[in-house]
């Protein structure tokens, strides 16, 4: 671990100063979870650390005429055991629940959680200079690649690591973000990046920029969600694949709903297609299948990770027939 200075944040309004324009100069500290592992493995190497946790009122849940607000602070824990996400926004409850184990929950935070770096085993190993780490290579493409991109891969073909940003973006929410000109606020959809657009990272955070708040607008009446993932242990294991769906119902009639994937693509992959096939069809085994399949439609596997297209179709199916 290089030696780097170590820094209290006193308030949002301070924080883009003491992260700079330059990124890799500064790293913000929420939970750690992830944070502590890159510099351990000198995949981040800040000059400085900044800490969040000691600017007070940034852990909050709370519900406001706009919808839902969490504070970034806010812990995994938090989320998991609030009534009130439980109640009205559930295919979040049901995605962070399945994120690592209970003692990582108790610290990680849920902009950290959206914000986490990629698991890909070239990325955080020291002996492969790959794209991402500033390389020319990226090694998944002739190396093991049983759980890298199906969908949207190119140069880089990592997947994005988080099962609370799925669920999120099917719940239309948005972030806050401040930066060294004030608060600005971005969707989800928006937030999260291709490789082929900026192949150093996976959000449209700048250097000087961190997230301050996760916006959820209100249900809709008659709405539901769930939130399946695929692993291969029960607990502490990312996603092979996963999904979150929403539906609102009249019915067996399904009026709007949202489809995106996790675990097959760098980021979480919305699929509209299958948001539109689904308005107005009455939700049948038959139906939930094509939707699965359209789902996958762009799907273009690597050498070892096929598997990921009939197991992603399945998940999708069963979600959609689930929530009807």
């Amino acid at each position: 671990m290089k030696k780097f200075a170590y820094i209290d944040a006193t308030s949002v309004d301070t924080v883009p100063s003491l992260l700079g324009r330059r990124f890799g100069q500064a790293q913000v500290l929420a939970g750690g979870t992830d944070l502590v592992g890159e510099l351990k493995e000198y995949i981040a190497t800040p000059d400085r650390v900044v800490n969040l946790k000691s600017i007070p009122g940034l852990d909050y849940i709370r519900q406001e005429d706009d919808g839902l607000k969490i504070g970034p602070l806010t812990t995994l824990a938090d989320i998991e055991t609030s009534t009130l996400i439980n109640d009205q926004y559930s295919v979040l409850q049901q995605a962070v629940s399945a994120i690592a184990s209970p003692q990582i929950r108790n610290v990680g935070t849920i902009a950290g959680n959206i914000c986490q770096r990629p698991r890909c085993w070239y990325y955080r190993s020291e002996d492969f200079d790959c794209l991402k780490n500033g390389g020319d290579t990226c090694y998944s493409v002739r190396g093991v690649n049983r759980y890298h991109a199906i969908i949207g891969g190119g140069p880089c073909y990592i997947v994005h690591p988080s099962d609370s940003a799925v669920a999120l973006m099917s719940l239309n929410a948005s972030v806050k973000i401040q930066g060294p000109r004030g608060p600005r606020e971005e969707m989800l959809d928006d937030f999260f990046v291709l490789p082929e657009l900026n192949i150093m990272r996976e959000n449209g955070l700048r250097a000087n920029e961190f997230v301050t708040e996760i916006i959820v607008p209100a249900s809709k009446p008659n709405t539901k969600g769930i939130y399946v993932k695929v692993r291969e242990r029960d607990a502490i294991d990312f996603a092979m694949a996963s999904v979150a769906v929403t539906m609102t119902m009249s019915g067996n009639t399904c009026s709007e709903a949202t489809v995106v994937l996790g675990g097959v693509a760098p980021v979480p992959w919305r699929v509209p297609d299958v948001e539109q096939f689904l308005q107005g069809k009455q939700i049948t085994e038959d139906v939930a299948s094509a939707a699965a399949e359209m789902a996958l439609r762009e799907a273009d596997p690597m050498s070892d990770n096929s598997y990921k297209i009939e197991m992603t179709q399945n998940i999708v199916s069963q979600a959609i027939l689930d929530l009807a």
